[in-house]
């Protein structure tokens, strides 16, 4: 049995610490490239953010290619006993977009570092310079097509009783004040949350506690298929950690998001 298999998917740092040599582990750092150098936790493995997209406008937050996400996954160890745990130094959102990936090769043993590196380090935990050497070449991984919202289902889906897509940009962005894209606005039906909103800035960027009574009042709600996007799926890494974390059974990521979306001939847009 894992070490981990009595956790939940949000853990606390010492959860984490008393578990670093667990065989099964493998722990992810998508801080910066020099944050990792100046000193990481542990056995942690530094993934660039960016390898988390396909990064090619219009659309830099669509998946990765096939082979990207392969070598990718085979530099980390990939194995179907791995228990990965993920964190971050800006409170989940490359922390949270890296679940989804999980989650689209299939793979649900993950669990993320509640405030991250900062988190971390408030507890006067150690660091580490040291880096460790890639695994192996590539890994064999099936992409599903579940956790993820294309352009095509999300336009399909407007309107219905049962969805609810949460954006996570900025007010601006959302009430088109700020134009980012060839249009300007927001997906019909969105409810606007911006993600660092559901960050306590008091607890190191932990997720707040009240965000379930939060998420009831703007009428994103378990029964619901919750859709979430930013502009690249990076911000709404986020909020499909959080929406996941809070067992919502219907969850997707929009990783066209507002730049494939806003730059579409075909879409419709409120303001």
């Amino acid at each position: 049995m894992s070490a981990f298999s009595s956790l939940p998917l949000v853990i606390e740092p010492a959860d984490l610490q008393a578990r670093l040599g667990a065989s099964e582990l493998i722990l992810v750092d998508l801080t910066s490239a020099a944050r990792y150098e100046a000193g990481h936790i542990p056995g942690a493995r530094f993934v660039d953010p960016k390898r988390t997209q396909l990064g090619q406008p219009p659309a830099p937050g669509l998946l990765p290619t096939q082979a990207q996400l392969e070598a990718l996954f085979g530099e980390l160890g990939h194995n179907p006993d791995a228990v990965y745990v993920v964190y971050d130094d800006e409170g989940g959102g490359w922390a949270g977009r890296f679940i989804w990936l999980l989650d689209v090769i299939g793979h649900s043993k993950y669990h993320y570092l509640d405030g991250g590196l900062l988190a971390w380090q408030a507890e006067g935990l150690p660091l580490s310079t040291e880096v460790p050497a890639p695994a192996d070449g590539p890994v064999c991984v099936t992409v599903h097509d579940e956790p993820t919202a294309t352009r095509e289902y999300l336009q399909s889906r407007l309107g219905a009783a049962d969805l609810a897509i949460w954006d996570a940009r900025g007010p601006t962005e959302y009430s088109g004040e700020k134009v980012v894209a060839a249009k300007g606005g927001h997906i019909p039906g969105a409810v606007n949350f911006e993600w660092t909103a559901g960050m306590d800035q008091a607890r190191n960027l932990r997720i707040r506690r009240d965000m379930p009574q939060i998420l009831e009042s703007l009428g994103i709600t378990p029964d619901k298929e919750v859709i979430t996007h930013c502009q690249t799926h990076h911000r709404s890494g986020f909020t499909y950690l959080v929406a996941k974390a809070l067992g919502y059974p219907r969850v997707k990521g929009y990783a066209g998001s507002w730049g494939e979306w806003g730059n579409h001939p075909d879409t419709p847009v409120e303001k």
